[in-house]
């Protein structure tokens, strides 16, 4: 067993290639690690027992590990598996201070006064929400994505929440405020892997992208694709509503890897100022 430490280089800089996410080194960002030579065929990469994407980047196998928001500042480990041979490698995950958002929603029965059929649904719905984020697909992944909406950024990832001045989980995507029927585009290739119409989270798409990279479209007014449906960057998954729990129309959108919720702002650097200066008018 070889064990390896990375930090120094690593801390919360961007990949070297623009078609990787920026790597950011706190809870619910993403640590990019190199993790063998690209000649040599991928190596399996593991973290908290969860498969790690692996991707190819200047001569490089890089792993894209989803730091959970619940991570603890400290040293993090990531064992890999190459053929017969495994090492581990760790990297220093920082603290970060996410600010409260503090929410009214109207609707008090999508805060604290749900009904027993209301709780027994939204029960069934966290179970098949578990088993979709499980997904793995074994194929090379596109990571370079673009904004799935063209509005405002209207809310950002890892704020802790409240509504009604009820605690709740921390945010755990990136709201784009948009006019309701606004197209909802995949920021890249994918499949859809469900759709549904969830208390919560009111109209939604999944999307797979490969190797435990997952993406999710909330409160949409209109699901135009299905399950099963091959998408291509660009494609249209559906148009920006009000649905679920919400206080005005907006995309929720939240990415996942190896099972983890991560900041999407990381995939989209170049699309963030554009979305980002409207709210200055």
């Amino acid at each position: 067993m070889i064990k390896t430490i990375l930090f120094g280089s690593l801390l919360a800089l961007p990949t070297l290639a623009a078609a990787l996410p920026q790597s950011l080194l706190v809870p619910g960002g993403i640590a990019s690690i190199a993790v063998g030579n690209a000649h040599s065929p991928a190596p399996k990469v593991f973290y908290q027992n969860q498969r790690v994407l692996v991707s190819q980047d200047n001569g490089q196998w890089r792993a894209l590990v989803g730091i959970p928001l619940s991570a603890a500042p400290g040293m993090h480990q990531i064992s890999i598996q190459q053929g017969s041979a495994s090492q581990t490698a760790e990297f220093l995950v920082l603290d970060k201070h996410y600010p409260e958002q503090r929410l009214t929603i109207s609707n008090k029965r999508m805060v604290d006064e749900m009904t027993p059929e209301d709780l027994k649904r939204i029960d069934a719905e966290k179970q098949l929400m578990a088993g979709v984020k499980a997904t793995w697909t074994e194929q090379p992944v596109d990571t370079h994505f673009h904004a799935p909406v063209d509005g405002r950024l209207s809310s950002l990832f890892g704020l802790k929440r409240f509504f009604n001045n009820v605690p709740r989980q921390p945010h755990n995507g990136l709201d784009i405020a948009a006019p309701p029927g606004t197209a909802i585009l995949a920021p890249a290739a994918g499949t859809v892997l469900a759709t549904g119409n969830f208390f919560f989270n009111g109209n939604t798409v999944f999307v797979d992208h490969g190797q435990g990279l997952l993406s999710v479209y909330l409160h949409m007014t209109q699901i135009d694709v299905q399950r099963g449906q091959h998408v291509q960057p660009g494609d249209r998954l559906g148009s920006v509503g009000a649905t679920g729990r919400v206080t005005g129309p907006h995309l929720h959108w939240i990415v996942y890897l190896n099972q983890e919720t991560v900041d999407p702002a990381l995939f989209i650097p170049a699309d963030l100022p554009r979305l980002a200066a409207r709210n200055k008018h």
